[in-house]
């Protein structure tokens, strides 16, 4: 297994590329600006209609690289079984606990796909279990500083903050663009989804710019926090006379 090395953001995703899909620019902009991330995909997507699970954990090592993170390591829960066992919760605190991360980064919790919702509920336990120092795993009790929820399919609610992440929305491209099984399959045996229609990046771009429109810059990346965010002050950029 990657060694896990403690981070600042540990971000999870139930499957490779719902982390690049949803929050790609946002991870390779921390990164950029010598932050350490890491990254857990809960799945290996076994259950893709394309693709197989060797091709993808090899897409998912080289999409991190192209993003910056320090390590990515993945869970192998069961594809469209995640929290079928109690066990699976266990696993996903005590990763929280070994990364030891300032801030958590996980699915917002309402999606089209039930996996997606899944995650999130399963790792908005894992978060809160982490802190509990009578939890049984493995590892010490770790308390994160905040935990915030990102979109991956849909974008029904108004962020709590988005990110300015026009200067490396050509990272996330070259990112989602390791995942040719899913975007770009070529076997025999590739079929037709949701995720090979050409309109798929014209979906997720669209979001981002509109989230960009909205606070004024060309493309931003929007998250949900469950509690207030707090700001040095009224102005801007919290500078006072």
């Amino acid at each position: 297994m990657t060694a896990v090395e403690a981070v600042e953001i540990l971000a999870f995703g139930p499957h490779p590329d719902d982390i690049e899909i949803g929050i790609g620019a946002t991870i390779a902009k921390h990164a950029a600006l010598g932050h350490r991330v890491g990254l857990c995909d809960l799945t290996a997507g076994e259950m893709g209609s394309n693709g197989t699970v060797e091709e993808r954990l090899a897409e998912a090592d080289s999409a991190r690289a192209v993003l910056g993170a320090r390590w990515r390591v993945n869970l192998r829960l069961p594809d469209r079984g995640i929290g079928s066992d109690p066990s699976h919760v266990r696993r996903a605190t005590d990763m929280i606990r070994r990364a030891r991360p300032r801030v958590v980064v996980i699915p917002y919790w309402s999606d089209r796909h039930p996996d997606h919702v899944s995650a999130s509920n399963l790792l908005t336990d894992a978060v809160f279990n982490a802190a509990l120092r009578k939890y049984q795993a493995e590892s010490d009790p770790w308390r994160p500083e905040a935990a915030c929820y990102y979109f991956i399919n849909d974008s029904g609610a108004a962020p709590s903050f988005v990110v300015d992440v026009s200067e490396y929305y050509e990272v996330k491209r070259r990112a989602l663009a390791c995942y040719a099984s899913q975007f770009n399959p070529k076997a025999a045996d590739a079929v037709a989804t949701r995720l090979t229609s050409s309109l798929f990046p014209q979906l997720i771009e669209s979001r981002d710019a509109q989230f960009g429109a909205q606070a004024g810059c060309a493309f931003a990346e929007g998250f949900v926090s469950r509690r207030p965010v707090v700001r040095p002050g009224l102005l801007p950029d919290g500078q006072s006379r």
